[in-house]
């Protein structure tokens, strides 16, 4: 079976894809299962720059098609941020919680109506041959006032779907990944392949 690495170094994300694509032929492999220890800098203005800086990279490094993502959640009280820099958000030293904290401090008194955001998700996968292929996909929801829910990660807790009467954190895995930011994007990988 061939392999396909996905380049991340976020075990939350490598489970999701690992989920998302298990339909795929392919067999898929980590960062630390190859023992490949750079660290990719994310220098991009956009989640496309990022996904793409560090899919090439790690193509061009493990020998491997590889397929890597950029995803973030864009809260518009915040003129788009933390955008980009989601999990870097505040400093790179800071937990998923803090993150967390962080930006629940930064909506202090805005009215929920003025509280939406989007999770957004841009996939590229890079061949040997050079080949690029991008995918992308966001949803839409409210940046909700506490943290609820324990399924997920990063920003979820907050995250709430109107039409699911829920936080992200708070689906069931299968549910999340049928609706999510990174499960639609993964479905239109899929069908690249098929």
């Amino acid at each position: 079976m061939k392999k396909l690495l996905v380049a991340t170094k976020n075990q939350g994300k490598l489970n999701e894809f690992v989920t998302l694509l298990a339909e795929l032929p392919y067999k898929l492999v980590s960062l630390n299962t190859l023992g490949i220890t750079e660290v990719v800098e994310e220098t991009g203005s956009t989640f496309y720059e990022n996904a793409l800086i560090k899919a090439k990279t790690y193509s061009r490094l493990s020998k491997m098609d590889s397929l890597a993502d950029d995803s973030g959640l864009e809260v518009d009280a915040l003129d788009g941020r933390p955008g980009v820099w989601s999990s870097r958000y505040g400093s790179e030293s800071m937990s998923d919680e803090d993150r967390v904290q962080l930006l629940l401090s930064e909506l202090q008194g805005v009215p929920w109506d003025k509280r939406t955001a989007r999770f957004k998700c841009v996939i590229v996968l890079a061949t040997t041959l050079g080949c690029i292929t991008t995918v992308e996909s966001s949803i839409e929801g409210f940046i909700q006032c506490k943290a609820q829910g324990s399924n997920g990660f990063g920003y979820d807790p907050i995250f709430y779907l109107p039409e699911s009467d829920c936080t992200s954190a708070e689906l069931a895995t299968r549910d999340k990944n049928d609706i999510s930011h990174r499960g639609k994007a993964a479905k239109q990988l899929i069908k690249v392949f098929k």
